[in-house]
């Protein structure tokens, strides 16, 4: 399995049909508003994300692999579950680290704006 390839075709179809297998049991996601420890903790969170909002979209820009490092570059937008249902934009990047069995054992996401720009998005006076 080409690592690279599978994260190319699980951004595309984000959240839908992601390929967990790819991701170590014990595996850690964080980004500036949470945190979750295992793979199971990492697809529930995805399948909320799923549940909650809608119209999610998740558009790669750039992906290397330096090492055991994958880097990634990305735009994540989706409509939020709000009466006036605004439309919330992040662009950020992740890193990946891949295990010795090739699997990624932690992903970190980093955003270009901070915590209180990506609340401003939800607020219905604008962004």
């Amino acid at each position: 399995m080409d690592i690279l390839s599978t994260l190319r075709e699980d951004y595309a179809r984000f959240p839908e049909n992601q390929t967990y297998s790819i991701y170590a049991e014990d595996m850690t996601f964080a980004d500036p508003m949470m945190r979750v420890q295992g793979r199971k903790q990492y697809q529930d969170m995805i399948h909320f994300l799923a549940t909650w909002f809608q119209n999610i979209r998740l558009e790669l820009h750039e992906m290397e692999q330096q090492g055991q490092v994958i880097h990634t570059r990305w735009t994540m937008g989706w409509t939020a579950p709000l009466p006036w249902r605004p439309r919330v934009t992040v662009t950020g990047r992740s890193e990946l680290m891949v295990n010795e069995t090739g699997q990624i054992n932690r992903q970190i996401d980093y955003w270009d704006c901070s915590r209180w720009d990506l609340l401003r998005q939800h607020l219905p006076w604008g962004a």
